[in-house]
């Protein structure tokens, strides 16, 4: 991983800065950063910006899964054949749709 991008020095170091923060003369093993300290606690911020961002994404990717699965579930209950065989297999994939779709809900409870 590199150091700060100018973006992460507009948006996290220099506000960062201008709150009182300290930048130590020490540095981030991870990225090369400057460490702050404030409030009695040392952190990079620029690692724990990018941490944010990217659970910020995932997140985001999580939604757009769980809104696929939603359609394709719709789109299952709306043609239901009427073969027997034809209908067990239907609905297996929609058990295995909500399935799916409760472990995700399980894992956004969890953060």
């Amino acid at each position: 991983m590199k150091g700060p991008t100018e973006e992460e020095i507009r948006n996290v170091i220099m506000p960062l800065m201008l709150s009182g923060a300290k930048m130590l003369d020490r540095h981030c093993p991870r990225c090369g950063s400057p460490l702050f300290e404030k409030d009695g606690r040392v952190f990079c911020p620029v690692c724990e910006y990018r941490e944010r961002k990217r659970k910020a994404e995932m997140k985001e990717e999580v939604k757009d899964v769980e809104e696929r699965l939603r359609e394709k579930l719709t789109q299952l209950a709306n043609s239901l054949p009427e073969d027997i065989e034809e209908l067990e297999k239907h609905l297996r994939v929609m058990e295995k749709i909500i399935d799916l779709l409760e472990r995700y809900k399980r894992l956004e409870g969890s953060e």
